[in-house]
């Protein structure tokens, strides 16, 4: 008995040898077989534990726009230019200088998101809002809840009737506020799907 159970853990251990031998080799099926068991990884394990950990069913998202880009070169140049929308809403440079994220963010940069509120004036919320992928934008009001882009195409809210509307979001259309960002890191998932964008929506921010 204790032989056969000793011959089923050599058997366990050399598979396991002779798979991670495999692995090494430099052939396109061990290269086919690496990819499919790092997506099997990342979306089957990874994923749902830092679902799970952020609160989130979207932990990871890209920014696929420029709607956030500060053209401008420091915050004071891009407030200059922006500042009399916010003073309406009282947001003033102090303010908007202590947010997180206040450089705005860029297109092709990866967001860990943190869904485990509360939100305030000043966090990048990530919501669904009717579009077909869910919207990053900067809360700028609490009552209700309003968001505004801040690009040099995003002079006023999105108020699109029965669509897009930013000026009132419902708190359960909310997906989660942006925690970290890892610059630029997106374009390697982007690059595929830039030919099939409009031509004004494609290539970096400028």
């Amino acid at each position: 008995m204790k032989t056969r159970i000793i011959r089923k853990n050599y058997q366990k251990k050399s598979f396991i040898r002779r798979f991670w031998d495999f692995l090494q080799e430099d052939s396109w099926l061990s290269w086919l077989v690496s990819i499919v068991l790092i997506v099997f990884i990342v979306r089957g394990l990874f994923f749902p534990a830092l679902s799970w950990v952020t609160g989130t069913s979207l932990p990871l998202v890209i920014v696929e726009s420029c709607s956030m880009y500060h053209h401008e070169s420091s915050l004071t140049d891009w407030w200059a230019s922006n500042k009399d929308w916010y003073l309406k809403k009282n947001i003033t440079y102090d303010e908007f200088n202590s947010f997180k994220f206040k450089g705005g963010l860029n297109k092709g940069d990866i967001i860990f998101v943190w869904g485990k509120g509360p939100y305030k004036i000043g966090d990048i919320i990530i919501f669904n809002a009717g579009a077909a992928h869910p919207i990053i934008h900067r809360m700028v009001y609490d009552a209700p809840i309003e968001t505004k882009g801040e690009s040099i195409h995003n002079t006023e809210q999105i108020h699109i009737i029965g669509g897009v509307d930013e000026t009132n979001i419902n708190k359960e259309s909310i997906v989660g506020k942006a925690a970290l960002r890892i610059p630029y890191l997106g374009w390697i998932k982007l690059v595929f799907f830039e030919p099939f964008r409009t031509p004004d929506q494609r290539g970096f921010c400028s």
